[in-house]
Formats: C-alpha cells, sequence, structure tokens
C-alpha cells in the first residue's frame, strides 16, 4: 500500500506533458492575460523568458504600468526583448476603467478608489508573479507613463522600499515632496491617510528617473478646473505642460536629497512607446551597477 502512494505522490508532484506545454505557451514568453488571484475584477500579463530556469543569475522584476489608454499589451510586448537579454521578467498590470461601475477611467491614478487600494492590488500580482516563477521579487523596478506616471509617482513615495529603480513618465498632475500641502499636491497628510510615515531614506537610495517628451504641449487633458473631480488648491501650480510639472517633480526630489534624473526626448509628443527605449537605458544602467555589487559582496 506504501508503495502505491509513494507512485501516486510522485505522479502527482511531476507535471504531465500537457501541462509543461501550456506553462510553455501561456506562461513563459508573451503570457496570456491572467486575472489576478487577489481580486479577479483587475488582471495582468507578463513577459518571463524562455531560459528563465536556466539564468545563471536571479531574475529581476520590471512591472510597467499603463496610461489612460489601458495599452498594457503594447507595453508588455515592448518591453519583451529587454527582459530576454537581460534576464528580468515583466509584469504589466489591468487597472480597468469603472471598476466600481460608474465609467471613471482615473481611479488607478490615485491609489486609492472608495475601498480599493491600487498599490496592494499590485503588491498582490508581484507576490503572484513571483510564486509561479519561483523568484524572489521583494523588490522590483517600476515605470510608468502618463496616468501611469502619475500611479508610480505615488507608488514610489509609498513603497521606496520595495523598489529597485523608479521611471515616472509623462505624468499630467505631480505629488510633489511637499510637506506644506495636502495630497494629492503634497505630502503633509500623507502618514493620516496610508498609515505609514514617507520613508525619505528608503526614496533617497533609489534611482530615479523621470521621462518626458519636448513637444509634449498639450494641456486639455491636465489643467485641473474649479469643480473637477480631482481639483485642489495647488492643482496646477507645478506648471502648464507635462515638461513643466515633470521638472518641478525633479526639483521637489532633487531638494529632498533624492538622487534623480529627468530626460527631456526630441521632437516626441505625448507617446509612451517612443520613450520606452530611454527607459530601458535607465534600468539598464541600475541593472547594470546592481548586478555588479552583488558580485563583489559574492566573492
Amino acid at each position: 500500500m506504501s508503495e502505491v502512494l509513494s507512485t501516486t505522490a510522485a505522479t502527482a508532484s511531476t507535471p504531465s506533458f500537457g501541462d509543461q506545454r501550456a506553462a510553455a505557451i501561456y506562461d513563459l514568453g508573451h503570457s496570456t492575460i491572467f486575472a489576478s488571484r487577489t481580486d479577479p475584477r483587475f488582471s495582468y500579463c507578463t513577459y518571463a523568458p524562455p531560459q528563465l530556469h536556466e539564468s545563471k543569475q536571479p531574475m529581476q522584476l520590471v512591472v510597467v504600468v499603463h496610461g489612460t489608454g489601458r495599452a498594457f499589451t503594447e507595453y508588455r510586448d515592448a518591453f519583451a526583448a529587454f527582459a530576454k537579454w537581460n534576464d528580468c521578467v515583466v509584469l504589466c498590470p489591468l487597472f480597468p476603467a469603472g471598476p466600481q461601475g460608474d465609467g471613471n477611467r482615473d481611479g488607478f491614478k490615485h491609489l486609492r478608489e472608495d475601498d480599493i487600494r491600487y498599490d496592494q492590488i499590485l503588491l498582490s500580482m508581484v507576490d503572484e508573479v513571483a510564486a509561479k516563477f519561483g523568484c524572489d521579487f521583494s523588490k522590483f523596478a517600476l515605470f510608468g507613463y502618463s496616468g501611469g506616471g502619475q500611479f508610480v509617482n505615488r507608488f514610489g513615495l509609498l513603497h521606496p522600499e520595495r523598489l529597485w529603480a523608479l521611471s515616472i513618465g509623462a505624468p499630467g498632475s505631480v505629488t510633489l515632496i511637499d510637506n506644506q500641502q495636502d495630497w494629492w499636491v503634497g505630502v503633509r497628510d500623507f502618514e493620516k491617510r496610508f498609515g505609514k510615515a514617507l520613508n525619505l531614506a528608503a526614496l533617497k537610495a533609489l534611482p530615479v528617473h523621470m521621462v518626458v517628451g519636448k513637444a509634449d504641449m498639450e494641456t486639455w487633458e491636465i489643467t485641473h478646473r474649479e469643480g473637477g473631480k480631482f481639483f485642489m488648491a495647488g492643482a496646477n501650480d507645478a506648471g502648464r505642460t507635462r515638461p513643466e510639472r515633470l521638472e518641478t517633480l525633479r526639483q521637489s526630489f532633487a531638494n529632498a536629497g533624492v538622487n534623480v534624473t529627468l530626460d527631456l526626448v526630441d521632437n516626441v509628443p505625448h507617446d509612451g512607446l517612443a520613450c520606452v527605449d530611454t527607459v530601458q537605458d535607465f534600468l539598464a544602467d541600475v541593472l547594470g551597477t546592481m548586478r555588479g555589487k552583488a558580485a563583489s559582496q559574492a566573492r
């Protein structure tokens, strides 16, 4: 009887050919779209290099957050080659418009929408993907553009200890490290809103990058008007255009002692995919430095 149980257990723990083939098709490479196990209203796709389990160095995670247009698979595809040649997994969440049934396109940008905490949803996706691929993703890189730029600006303030790199792309509105103004313009009431203090030490240790096209000049979508759902005192004070607002954010971070660089991309309007190469250059530099330090410490 014990021999039968032993054989059954061994068979159960060994994936069948079908399971292995399905994993190769739907999990590795350009994945299918998965509902979040924590909250199936939200989903994600990934790119995992086919050589993931043969890599001679720890895989790293790069999370890319879409803008209002929700082009999450396009961003996944744009980062696939980078991931393949740099031993990274790419995770692209989908935060659909109107999860409360009201058609709201903008809730995710502010991390919280009624009872939804988008930062916690993303962290649960990171944990899910780490478990799926058997990787340590306790820290990850984070890039977002446009509406995603707003999300990552605020996520970086709330969870800098979870990141090894942060790239903020062309946000329409910015949250400054400003203790004279309340959230979302500043961080005066940050601890009261989120139950944790701003971890400035972790933020100072984090390589931060900002990117926007020099020709990104349209203001129709980013000018806050009195009576609007996100209007508050100081809502437009960071500047009129996205480049102006990102420069104000850069100054805010630099004044707080954060290591930050800003790239203005020539001849580029509001186009996130046109900024991807610049973001990948930044990530490759940080990744090389990080892995070099790890290798020297292992000697």
